[in-house]
């Protein structure tokens, strides 16, 4: 549902006026939680704020770390090859008008990135954001995350799944996201990174990603 929609079946009810109080008191509480969040996070722990509450992540298997880092590999040494911007990986905050994610990568074209600065620890939504499922956060990888990029208007978003090996693509038009991609073969063409394609399998193969990081300089 759209926000638009929500607004109109809210404003259809007769005690909204009500519904909206109680969610304002709801959400000066979740502030003062909220900043606690950013007193106590910590550099070496991956730890997100979503929905009021502080969630830690679990240790992630080793195909989660191969994809997450051949994807950020690629994408890394292409945006810099060509200055077009900046790729974070994992540790690197975005902060959302109500929750605080820590993607696995992310990109921002150079209009945005070159007002970062080397201790800047929180960021605004990017261009480009990249999720690898795992078992634990896929729910909220497909749902929560999803609607809040998608809400964010986030450009382009990318849930990879290091168990099937399959990628999906959703770009955003009129601010939906729409899916121009799914599967594990061929290559794949970001709409947020002008020029860059990749092989899929070179997400899950680090002798693929290689290859494909000197194709890149070619």
């Amino acid at each position: 549902m759209s926000v638009n929609e929500i607004q109109k079946h809210l404003l259809a009810m007769p005690h909204a006026f009500l519904i909206i109080q109680k969610a304002q008191e709801a959400l000066e509480k979740e502030k003062e939680l909220r900043q606690h969040f950013y007193e106590v996070i910590e550099e070496n722990k991956k730890m997100e704020f979503i929905n009021g509450e502080i969630i830690f992540q679990s240790p992630v298997k080793r195909r989660h770390n191969d994809a997450t880092g051949n994807i950020y590999k690629m994408m890394d040494f292409f945006v810099v090859e060509h200055n077009l911007g900046w790729v974070g990986i994992e540790k690197v905050l975005i902060s959302l008008s109500r929750n605080d994610y820590e993607p696995d990568v992310c990109f921002w074209k150079k209009d945005k990135a070159k007002h970062f600065t080397d201790d800047q620890m929180q960021f605004p939504a990017p261009d480009l954001v990249v999720e690898v499922l795992y078992k634990s956060t896929a729910h909220t990888d497909r749902t929560t995350k999803f609607e809040d990029y998608q809400a964010h208007e986030i450009k382009e978003y990318w849930i990879v799944d290091p168990s099937a090996q399959v990628i999906e693509q959703y770009v955003l038009h009129s601010k939906r996201y729409e899916l121009i991609f799914k599967g594990k073969n061929g290559s794949i063409t970001s709409t947020a990174i002008k020029n860059f394609t990749l092989p899929v399998a070179a997400i899950f193969d680090k002798k693929l990603t290689n290859q494909a990081l000197a194709s890149f300089s070619n």
